[in-house]
């Protein structure tokens, strides 16, 4: 018997069920998947299994960047918050949802734990619900609880939860940019973090900082030390004081620190990502990370050149919506090399380099040079502040071409 479901929607840190469901390539066919971020070795993305499985992904990650670079997957390219909507309207029509939970409690209930993300409206869309019941997945409060009768099939699995560090790969340049950013904090400002070293190199300045709140897609565990310090207590923030606002974060420290922990709020992305709440909240800073940064200050986030290595993400959710705030501040940091010497403020976006960040959106560019407000500036304004937070070594290239390109510098 084949079995042909049009789309198969996959949790982060299902990894396990995907694994399994290659044993069954035999029976089954064409089965399309959607997923964002996945963690993990993958059998399913092995190119044997090609002709059962295809992975449309919303967000590319390690373990399929290979896949979509052959042509042997695809990638969506979409804002993390209208994710949900592709559910609910039926764009993306999902079968089955494949999610991991928490062991249920003495009511029934489990919760999606670390990623309610868009799991939430996958399991509110999908004809049926395969639920992976983990005992190590955390009990997280907010928008993941979710009854054991809205499960088609239960599996147990005890397992680790994938992680990724980032406090430990911080070096001497991302703690320049981390003190940069610091120091254009105030009191009383909410923090949205993005992926990276530099989020956490932040973090690391901000222990004399006072009520800080919180309300991002994404967390470290950097945010722990703020939180028994009282720095971050979330007690100005105009949507959910008192409560750290996420849907999805990273390291095994922090796992433990947010099981059963009510001070933490895990909501779907379509309202922790909406620029319009976001706004909402005073002195937003979003500080979001770039792999390229043209002399426009058009930003590159989700490839290199042509090839896809991450995606659209949540980044311009929050520096729209941190522009809207009253006193908020959108940050793009980036290092102004790669570890391989290549330049990452340029004179223009490698060919097929996606745009995530408009030149209309920029605002504040960051590099451990220093800092610089793009906003309201013509594009020979914009191309010499740049130029000055570029790695000296590549003044004199982006200068010359500039004078090129703009007749006069």
């Amino acid at each position: 018997m084949k079995v042909t479901p049009a789309f198969l929607y996959t949790a982060v840190c299902t990894y396990y069920l995907l694994n399994e469901l290659a044993k069954e390539s035999d029976r089954l066919q064409s089965v399309e998947m959607v997923s964002i971020t996945l963690k993990g070795e993958l059998e399913i993305m092995k190119p044997v299994y090609g002709k059962s499985f295809h992975m449309n992904s919303l967000f590319v990650s390690e373990p399929i960047r290979s896949a979509v670079a052959e042509g042997r997957a695809d990638f969506v390219p979409v804002f993390l918050s209208d994710i949900p909507y592709l559910f609910t309207s039926k764009i993306l029509e999902l079968d089955t949802a494949i999610v991991q939970v928490s062991p249920p409690d003495q009511h029934g209930y489990c919760s999606l734990g670390l990623s309610v993300d868009i799991a939430r409206a996958a399991v509110d869309n999908a004809w049926q619900t395969i639920a992976l019941i983990n005992p190590q997945m955390p009990r997280t409060h907010g928008d993941g609880m979710i009854h054991t009768d809205r499960f088609t099939k239960m599996v147990l699995h005890d397992s680790a939860i994938p992680e990724e560090s980032y406090s430990a790969k911080v070096g001497e340049t991302e703690l320049q940019i981390g003190k940069h950013i610091a120091d254009m904090i105030e009191d009383g400002s909410t923090l949205q973090m993005g992926i990276g070293t530099i989020p956490d190199a932040v973090l690391s300045f901000l222990g004399n900082h006072k009520n800080l709140g919180v309300h991002t897609e994404m967390l470290s565990d950097g945010i722990i030390n703020l939180v028994e310090k009282d720095v971050i207590n979330n007690k100005y923030k105009a949507k959910h004081p008192n409560k750290t606002v996420t849907s999805l974060p990273s390291e095994q420290k922090l796992y433990d620190y947010v099981n059963d922990n009510s001070s933490f709020n895990f909501l779907d992305i379509a309202y922790v990502n909406n620029p319009h709440v976001i706004r909402q909240n005073p002195k937003v800073i979003a500080i979001n990370s770039a792999i390229e940064v043209d002399l426009t200050g058009q930003v590159c986030a989700d490839s290199i050149g042509a090839y896809q290595y991450s995606g659209i993400g949540g980044q311009l959710d929050f520096m729209r919506g941190s522009a809207l705030s009253t006193g908020g501040k959108p940050i793009i940091a980036l290092n102004s090399r790669t570890v391989k010497g290549i330049p990452r403020i340029v004179p223009h976006l490698k060919e097929g380099a996606g745009v995530v960040t408009t030149r209309g959106h920029v605002h504040f560019v960051v590099t451990e040079y220093g800092a610089v407000n793009l906003f309201g500036k013509n594009l020979r304004q914009r191309a010499k502040l740049l130029i000055d937070i570029a790695h000296p070594d590549d003044r004199e290239m982006l200068n010359r071409l500039s004078y090129e390109r703009f007749k006069s510098f």
